[in-house]
C-alpha cells in the first residue's frame, strides 16, 4: 500500500493552499463578504473566480488542459485544502451541487448534451441543481418511493409532481430531474435535463434552514406540465436509478473531502487560541483535558482521511466503493460536527460569537448527517453488506487477483 501522492497533485495542493490563504481567508472576517444567506457575496465571488481561473485552479474534478486527470484520490487532497476556507469550494467551482452535476454529465452525457448543459456550468456562466428528493409520501433516501411522473407524449415528456430541499434551485439555470416513467421496480425512474426558463414548473418556496445556505438555497418546487424533449433524457428511459448511482457515490465522497478541510480548520482555530489563552495561571494548551480534546480530533481526522482515500482509490480503479463511501460519509459527517463543537468549547464565548467562523461551521455541520443519506441509512447499507459477506466483509484485495 502506497500512501504517497503524485508530485503533480502536490503541485496543485500547494497552489490551492497559497490561494486560499492569500485571497479567501482574509475575507471571512469582513461582513461585506457575505450575502443575506451567509454565503459569499456574488460580486466578490465573480472576482475571486476570475482569479482562480487565471491561476489554473478551476474545475479540478474534470480533465485538465492537457487531457489528464487528478482522479478522485487527487481530488481528496485538493478538496480538503480548498475547504480550509468556508468560501473555497465555490470559488474554485468545486462546490455542491455543481460539482456532482458536472461529474455525472461529463461521464454519461452525449456530446450534444455536454455542449448545451455541461459547458456553461464549467465556464461559470450558470449554476445547476439536482432534483430528486420529495416530500412525504415521495422519495427521500429511498428513490423507489419517487412519485413525480414523466409521461411520454410523442417527442416529449410531460412532468407533474413535487420536489423539495433542492439545493441551489433558486439560482440554478440547468436542472437534472429524476422522475418516474413507469412502475417497474428496477427501471421505473428516468433522468432528464431541463432549463429554468421552460414553462410548466415553479418554485413554491425557499425553505428556511438553521445553517448558512448554498447560493440558491434549498427549495420546494412543483411541476404542473413541464415538457421535456426526448433528447434531454440521460442515458435513456428507465436508467434514472443508474444515473443517481453514478452521481451520488462520488458526490457523497467529495462532501467528505470538503468536510475534512473544515474539520482541520476548526482544530487550527482551537489550537491557536489554546496556545495563547491562559486561565488560573495555566495556558489552555497545557491542560490535559484540552490536549485530549485536540489529540482525539487529530486522530479522528486522520481516520477520516484514510477512509476517504480508500474509497477514492476504489472508485479510481473502477470499483463501486459502496461500503467505503458509507463508512466515510458517517464518520466524517459526525466528525465535522464534533470538531466544530469542541473548537467552540475551547474558544468559549469567542467561539460562540461571530468573531470566528466556528459558529458558521457549527450551524452548517448539522446538515452533514442528513444530506446524501442519513447516518442510519448508511449504517443499514453497511449491515446488509456485512450480513451478506460475513467475515469476508473485512477481506483484503490480493494483488493480481
Amino acid at each position: 500500500m502506497n500512501f504517497e501522492i503524485p508530485a503533480s497533485v502536490e503541485h496543485y495542493r500547494t497552489r490551492i493552499a497559497a490561494f486560499v490563504e492569500r485571497e479567501i481567508i482574509p475575507l471571512e472576517s469582513q461582513s461585506a463578504s457575505y450575502d443575506g444567506h451567509g454565503n459569499i457575496a456574488h460580486g466578490l465571488l465573480d472576482e475571486l473566480r476570475a482569479k482562480a481561473r487565471a491561476e489554473g485552479l478551476w474545475c479540478l474534478q474534470l480533465p485538465l488542459a492537457d487531457g489528464s486527470r487528478i482522479g478522485l484520490t487527487g481530488m481528496a487532497v485538493c478538496y480538503e485544502e480548498m475547504n480550509r476556507s468556508i468560501f473555497g469550494p465555490v470559488v474554485l467551482n468545486s462546490a455542491a451541487p455543481d460539482d456532482g452535476n458536472m461529474m455525472v454529465l461529463e461521464k454519461i452525457g452525449t456530446p450534444e448534451q455536454k455542449e448545451r448543459w455541461l459547458k456553461p456550468i464549467i465556464d461559470g456562466q450558470v449554476r445547476s441543481a439536482f432534483a430528486m428528493t420529495e416530500p412525504h409520501p415521495g422519495g427521500g433516501s429511498d428513490p423507489s418511493m419517487i412519485q413525480t411522473r414523466a409521461v411520454r407524449q410523442g417527442d416529449h415528456y410531460v412532468v407533474t409532481g413535487r420536489k423539495w430541499f433542492i439545493t441551489g434551485a433558486e439560482e440554478a439555470s440547468h436542472f437534472i430531474l429524476i422522475a418516474r416513467t413507469s412502475d417497474d421496480p428496477r427501471h421505473g425512474l428516468s433522468a432528464f435535463l431541463y432549463h429554468k426558463d421552460q414553462p410548466g414548473w415553479h418554485i413554491k418556496r425557499r425553505i428556511g434552514i438553521m445553517g448558512p445556505e448554498e447560493h440558491g438555497g434549498h427549495c420546494e418546487i412543483e411541476f404542473d406540465g413541464l415538457e421535456i424533449p426526448v433528447e434531454n433524457l440521460l442515458i435513456g428511459e428507465g436508467r434514472g436509478l443508474k444515473v443517481t448511482q453514478i452521481r451520488l457515490g462520488p458526490a457523497r465522497l467529495t462532501h467528505c473531502m470538503r468536510w475534512l478541510g473544515l474539520s482541520k480548520r476548526c482544530v487550527e482555530i482551537a489550537t491557536a487560541y489554546a496556545a495563547e489563552r491562559t486561565g488560573f495561571g495555566v495556558r489552555l494548551a497545557d491542560r490535559e483535558s484540552i490536549q485530549m480534546m485536540l489529540g482525539g480530533l487529530a486522530m479522528d481526522i486522520e481516520i477520516g482521511r484514510l477512509l476517504v482515500m480508500k474509497a477514492a482509490w476504489e472508485l479510481d480503479r473502477g470499483g463501486f466503493a459502496k461500503t467505503e463511501i458509507s463508512m466515510a460519509k458517517v464518520h466524517v459527517a459526525n466528525l465535522l460536527h464534533r470538531a466544530a463543537d469542541i473548537a467552540i468549547q475551547i474558544n468559549g464565548a469567542r467561539g460562540y460569537s461571530t468573531d470566528t467562523i466556528l459558529e458558521w461551521i457549527y450551524r452548517y455541520a448539522r446538515q452533514a448527517r442528513l444530506v446524501d443519506g442519513a447516518d442510519e441509512v448508511h449504517k443499514m447499507v453497511l449491515y446488509r453488506h456485512l450480513d451478506e459477506a460475513a467475515r469476508g466483509f473485512w477481506q483484503w484485495d490480493v494483488e493480481g487477483e
